[in-house]
Parts: structure tokens; C-alpha cells; sequence
């Protein structure tokens, strides 16, 4: 029973760094949450952190399913399936792929926006040259 037991420690969080140890692993305190880059970037987020369920994300219509899951699960199994240094470099790591996940969402946005504005401006007055 005891060597059952010691066996089963990893799965508690409690002691020291447990990520990359699969299914049933419980993350520490800070890990799970919200996962903004999972979420924004969810097929190529779940290469990167080896969490290959988000590779569904390409199915037409399953695709928002599976980022909304991955936004909401994904930092935990990217916890339980890739080896990090700490819970300090994973979420340093997850605020990274947020970071990008907002800037590939609002850059092409607000350049959408100028576009609508400026084009019709050109064809409607004609190139200043």
C-alpha cells in the first residue's frame, strides 16, 4: 500500500514540478485558468505545447468548440503534456502566446478598419499624385 502511495505522489502538485507527466496530474496553483493564447491561436497553441486534441480546431464548425475548450482547459493539459522548467517559466511561456494571440487579432483588425476608410476615399477622389 505504501509503495502505491509513493508511486501516486506526483499527482498530488504538491511536490515540486509535475508537468509532463500526463492525464491525472494535478497543475499547481496559477496554472489553470483561462488560456487567452489557446484560445486565439488554438491549433497552433496546442502544436506548441504538445496538446494535440486542438488540432481539431481546422474542422470547420468544430473549430469555435474546440478553441472555446482549449481556452478553457488548455493550460492544464499543456501543464500535463509538456515539460516545464517551472510554474514561473510556463507562465511566462502562456503569456507570451496571449500576447500574440491579441496582436494577430487586433493588427489585422485595425488595419481592416483603415482600409474600409482609406480605399473608398482613393476611388472615390483618385490617387494624389
Amino acid at each position: 500500500m505504501e509503495m502505491y502511495e509513493a508511486s501516486k505522489s506526483h499527482l498530488v502538485g504538491s511536490s515540486g514540478n509535475n508537468s509532463g507527466q500526463g492525464k491525472g496530474v494535478i497543475p499547481p496553483e496559477g496554472v489553470k485558468g483561462w488560456g487567452w493564447g489557446a484560445f486565439l491561436l488554438n491549433w497552433v497553441w496546442a502544436i506548441g505545447n504538445r496538446t494535440w486534441v486542438g488540432v481539431f480546431a481546422i474542422v470547420p464548425y468544430l473549430g469555435f468548440v474546440v478553441a472555446i475548450v482549449l481556452g478553457m482547459k488548455g493550460r492544464e493539459w499543456a501543464w500535463q503534456n509538456k515539460e516545464w522548467e517551472s510554474v514561473e517559466h510556463f507562465l511566462a511561456v502562456q503569456k507570451k502566446w496571449a500576447f500574440w494571440g491579441v496582436i494577430l487579432l487586433v493588427v489585422p483588425a485595425i488595419l481592416g478598419i483603415l482600409a474600409a476608410i482609406i480605399i473608398p476615399q482613393i476611388v472615390a477622389h483618385g490617387p494624389r499624385i
